[in-house]
């Protein structure tokens, strides 16, 4: 025999108000422009522009008829009375003054610089269009045919390989310095070419060996490289191979490590004003939305209508429909941004003494729920920011996720951050013997007597981590 029973769960679901509220959080500031774009286009009812003071009067309509067939709108004529979707952490003073700041991005510095170029209309779009094709790591892959193709059907322009190539050098002397290179070998010789003295002997065999020998120059065949250019001398190789590692191999910034020029949109400008810590975010960040006013007139007009025609009614709950979605816009971009400086100013009060100086001894270890009870929010919004932002500092520009890490423990019970371990681990690699360098087995033992607990995988990890190759790999004349 069957038994009924009752069971009680309590079970957390999202509002479609706070899923695209999360969907807006955890997009980059690049991406927020074109989501902005696409409300602009798709809402009639909102626009650009700062919030206008002079809000329409409501109180003349209080004592507006209603009824059950009549539609509210009193609620839609205030724009600054919507609460329907407000989420946590909103606080009375959500429109008090916000740091905002400034930035240009690669693409943006590139047409300055080609602004300064002598060249006619035709010439001007074509360096726009090469600079259009310049990838994230400032490198072009497409073929001049292709962007010759592109030229010809969106610009109505006419051109040749011998034409684009001649824009394209001048693109090339731009900076920085290697710019709209086609792959890393010209990349380099970029590079070395812009170096001030030619006469150089470090920089003439470092031309060489990158033009004559640059197969064996990838695969460390040092000895091949000697034989080819006829040197007798290992020290010429030595040098100009020293000089070559110092060039920037991805001179647009875009890499897996953290390169100390980036050309990245930072959320975040830091500045160190005489010792004084100043947080703004990106103006980028910060888009200025409002209500049109000429549809809160629609509305008004409405209300003192006698509300009896069909056709104006549907109209009606057309445009309140979307004044809904404008002010929840509006209102879920203020919180986006309150969101993204509360965490932020989370992880400069808790890593205060490296923002300072930049000095990563000084970074502590600092997981993703210590900054969350701080905010007092869920570990997943944190998440969403640290895993999509990143701020420029006086020392280069970092992704939020850099100055999270784990505690690692030391013989003396104390827990240190792993970067601390790391950037111990790349002293002992810079330090070692090029011509024996050591196994990872060896990290490991040299570590712990450094004092750090630390197993051998957990050294390969962090080896690679700082991109170094294996010993193998690293081995030199």
């Amino acid at each position: 025999m069957q038994k009924l029973g009752l069971t009680q769960s309590l079970q957390q679901k999202l509002s479609p108000q706070q899923i695209q509220f999360i969907k807006l959080l955890q997009i980059p500031t690049a991406e927020l422009e074109a989501r902005v774009e696409e409300e602009l286009e798709d809402n009639p009812t909102l626009e650009e522009g700062k919030e206008e003071s002079d809000e329409v009067d409501n109180e003349e309509y209080d004592d507006a008829e209603s009824g059950d067939d009549d539609l509210d709108v009193d609620d839609y004529l205030r724009d600054d009375d919507f609460s329907g979707y407000k989420m946590q952490g909103d606080g009375d003073n959500e429109d008090k003054e916000m740091p905002i700041a400034t930035y240009s991005t690669l693409n943006e510095q590139l047409i300055n610089q080609l602004g300064y170029l002598k060249l006619d209309d035709r010439q001007y779009t074509i360096g726009k269009q090469l600079i259009g094709s310049i990838e994230g790591d400032g490198y072009i892959r497409r073929e001049i045919e292709a962007i010759i193709n592109d030229l010809a059907f969106s610009q109505n322009i006419e051109t040749d390989i011998d034409e684009v190539e001649e824009i394209l050098r001048k693109i090339q002397s731009f900076d920085p310095p290697g710019i709209a290179a086609r792959d890393l070998q010209e990349c380099l010789l970029l590079q070395l070419e812009r170096r001030a003295d030619d006469q150089n002997v470090d920089v003439i065999v470092a031309k060489l060996i990158i033009e004559q020998c640059f197969d064996e120059f990838t695969k460390k065949h040092y000895s091949k490289i000697m034989k080819k250019l006829d040197l007798e001398d290992e020290d010429y190789v030595k040098d100009a191979i020293e000089l070559i590692r110092k060039l920037n191999p991805k001179p647009g910034g875009s890499s897996t490590g953290l390169a100390r020029t980036q050309y990245l949109i930072p959320d975040f400008i830091l500045e160190n004003n005489n010792g004084e810590l100043e947080l703004a975010l990106n103006s980028r960040n910060a888009p200025e939305l409002r209500i049109s006013r000429s549809y809160s007139e629609m509305l008004k007009a409405y209300d003192k209508s006698d509300k009896k025609d069909k056709k104006l009614k549907d109209t009606v709950s057309f445009v309140k429909q979307k004044l809904d979605s404008a002010k929840w816009f509006i209102d879920a971009i203020k919180q986006r941004q309150h969101t993204l400086l509360n965490t932020m100013r989370a992880i400069l009060d808790y890593q205060y003494e490296y923002f300072l100086e930049g000095d990563e001894s000084k970074l502590r270890p600092m997981i993703l729920k210590d900054i969350a009870d701080i905010i007092k929010m869920d570990i997943s919004t944190v998440s969403r920011v640290a895993n999509s932002k990143s701020i420029q500092t006086d020392f280069g520009i970092f992704p939020l996720k850099y100055f999270f890490s784990e505690g690692i423990a030391t013989d003396s019970g104390e827990d240190v951050s792993s970067r601390e371990v790391k950037n111990e681990l790349k002293i002992i690699i810079e330090g070692e013997d090029k011509k024996k360098p050591l196994s990872d087995d060896k990290l490991e033992k040299l570590l712990k007597a450094k004092g750090y607990n630390i197993a051998r995988r957990t050294v390969a990890k962090y080896r690679e981590q700082l991109n170094l190759p294996v010993a193998r790999l690293r081995k030199e004349l």
